[in-house]
């Protein structure tokens, strides 16, 4: 396989068009192919040595560290996250297996862990084992921005014996080769992260009816005026695990190529198949009614012809996994075409309408790297 460029050329447009208009401060792209970075810009106020704030692509790391964990005897998603932290088990919550954490059908999708105690490992731990549910686990599909992140950062902590954080930095970046990603960075270290900003206005209630019948929308903990939070030196100190890692395009993409080849045989290959590609929830998400399309721990592009809702774009094959995050981020590999793509920016769109139509506009077009029209 190799990269057409003439497609390319067509991505590169694409990715720079709203930086270009102005809406957009800055971005940074990148392409794996055969297990190396193929193609890695940057557009706007920013370099190939820029990082950006991730959010919800950060879910992917974490998911690698405990594929290592099932691997190695210590994990058996199977069974309740009380085997592995028993305090969790408080207020109803002794039955909810880590499958069920994963695959976002736990029950406490806005549990609530406030950013005071991010970094104060006890008080997580009350906190978390003082959640309440909000419906029976296994029973919908709900997603968890946060809350279960923190939940699986505590069975990496507590089955590896180590920080969180450390674990992700022993497991995933130094075997990989990853100096670029981070979960938890120090004040010290923060100069080359791309500061968000806000752009655009909110969809109005006309542009929700046409497009999903509704004229108003519940955003959740997830609000352009939270994800300016991670501004803060402290927030990414802490390395939320569900949504603070930073990072550019280049090692995210490194990081699926190996998700797609294991080169540092870090993961038991035909394991890593199942965990990556096979679809272990379909329930609709509530808010789109499109099937969730859940592995374990990641997003799965199905066969249905909704890959795009799902923020890979129209054109990747029904095998394609990853992890998109908010405020635009991509990142994905394709098994078929054997390409990983990752865009960032710190562009925080108030428009997620529009935000929606430029992911599935640059996704759909790295999906074509590789293939002649």
């Amino acid at each position: 396989m190799v990269i057409i460029a003439s497609r390319l050329s067509e991505l590169r447009e694409r990715v720079g068009r709203e930086v270009d208009a102005g809406l957009l401060p800055s971005c940074q792209f990148a392409v794996g192919l055969e297990g190396e970075v193929v193609a890695h810009e940057a557009f706007g106020d920013a370099t190939n040595d820029t990082r950006y704030v991730i959010y919800s692509a950060t879910k992917a790391f974490i998911a690698g560290a405990i594929y290592q964990l099932i691997d190695e005897g210590l994990l058996d998603v199977s069974r309740p996250v009380t085997e592995y932290f028993p305090e969790f088990g408080a207020n109803a919550k002794d039955a909810i297996t880590v499958e069920q954490v994963m695959t976002h059908t736990s029950g406490f999708p806005r549990a609530p862990m406030p950013p005071a105690i991010w970094g104060d490992h006890d008080a997580r731990v009350a906190r978390m084992a003082a959640w309440r549910l909000n419906w029976e686990p296994g029973s919908q599909f709900e997603y968890h921005p946060t809350s279960a992140h923190w939940v699986l950062s505590e069975i990496i902590q507590r089955l590896d014996g180590r920080d969180y954080r450390a674990s992700i930095r022993r497991r995933i970046n130094e075997p990989l080769g990853l100096t670029r990603f981070a979960l938890g960075v120090e004040p010290d270290d923060q100069h080359d992260i791309a500061a968000l900003r806000l752009t655009g206005e909110d969809p109005t209630p006309d542009e929700l009816e046409r497009v999903f019948g509704i004229r108003t929308y519940d955003r959740g903990e997830v609000t352009p005026e939270a994800l300016t939070e991670f501004n803060r030196t402290d927030a990414l100190a802490a390395g939320l695990p569900g949504g603070g890692g930073v990072s550019d395009a280049a090692d995210v993409v490194r990081y699926y190529q190996a998700l797609l080849h294991d080169p540092g045989e870090l993961w038991n290959l035909e394991s890593l198949v199942d965990v990556t590609r096979r679809i272990r929830c379909t329930m609709p998400d509530p808010f789109l009614g499109h099937p969730s399309n859940r592995s374990l721990g990641l997003i799965v592009a199905g066969d249905d012809g909704r890959a795009n809702l799902r923020g890979m774009g129209h054109n990747v094959s029904p095998e394609t996994f990853g992890h998109n995050g908010a405020a635009g981020q991509i990142a994905w590999a394709d098994p078929r075409s054997g390409l990983s793509f990752c865009y960032l920016t710190n562009g925080i769109d108030r428009n997620f309408l529009r935000e929606h139509r430029r992911t599935s506009g640059i996704a759909s077009r790295a999906a074509l790297l590789t293939t002649p029209y």
